[in-house]
């Protein structure tokens, strides 16, 4: 099996795992012209020990003529991966989602959701309310047969079909985010009131986990904290819970 990264940031980004990780994995590297950001790819791949081959655009056209359509925007550049494990139809690369994005868009950010479970409920939601892209860290795991086969239950087949990206950094992919014009909400307690947000038009939904909530530096890069009024005892609404309730608001105002 083999998998084929492209453009600039997907390769690069795991260029660098592979200077990381100890795999079974065979990368080679193909590009059409050196330009500066194709440069410093090929510097890193080479210290990484990655065969890097010079062809004709033509060529890279042809390696990826069966990929998705956002995918098949190589700029000139592109990883493939023997040995590696392929990767479903609906996982993408967010600087290819980011520039093909429409005038509005719900995203869904997940920080330190390892709960397989709340996954697969959010990715549910997702799919009922319009969410139009799911990101999740690459630390959560999501090469881990185990929890991907609890992931695919728990969202009811919701896996297969929901645009996702894995990214390897948070803060980063919400910086991409923003210059695309998009409003960062972190879901957390003390915010406005939900009822009382106009959430807008390219919107961006942060959950943290139900212990630690959002991360510093992933809370700083909010432009707003929306919060869930309740009226019971205990502490707060469980993270798959509150994204479905905050997913269905943000899906009802898009209907006015």
């Amino acid at each position: 099996m083999h998998n084929i990264y492209t453009g600039f940031h997907a390769v690069e980004e795991r260029v660098r795992r592979f200077k990381q990780e100890k795999s079974g994995s065979n990368p080679s590297l193909f590009y059409s012209k050196a330009g500066p950001r194709i440069k410093k790819i090929l510097s890193l791949a080479k210290e990484a020990q990655i065969p890097c081959n010079q062809v004709a655009e033509e060529d890279l056209d042809s390696m990826v003529q069966d990929l998705p359509s956002l995918a098949q925007d190589h700029r000139g550049i592109v990883l493939c991966v023997e040995g590696e494990k392929a990767r479903s139809q609906n996982i993408v690369q967010l600087d290819q989602w980011i520039s093909s994005v429409g005038e509005s868009a719900t995203v869904v950010i997940l920080d330190s959701v390892t709960d397989p479970h709340n996954v697969g409920a959010i990715l549910r939601s997702c799919d009922q309310f319009g969410a139009s892209l799911l990101i999740l860290p690459e630390r959560r795991g999501m090469n881990d047969v185990q929890n991907n086969e609890i992931v695919a239950r728990a969202s009811a087949g919701a896996s297969a079909w929901v645009t996702t990206a894995v990214v390897s950094n948070l803060v980063r992919s919400c910086q991409m985010l923003k210059e695309a014009g998009f409003w960062i909400y972190g879901a957390d307690a003390g915010g406005k009131q939900v009822q009382d947000v106009a959430f807008a038009k390219k919107t961006c939904l942060v959950m943290g986990s139900e212990g630690s909530g959002i991360s510093r530096l992933l809370g700083e890069q909010c432009d707003s904290i929306v919060s869930i009024p309740t009226c019971g005892k205990i502490d707060s609404l469980n993270v798959s819970v509150a994204a479905g309730v905050l997913l269905y608001e943000r899906y009802r105002q898009s209907l006015a």
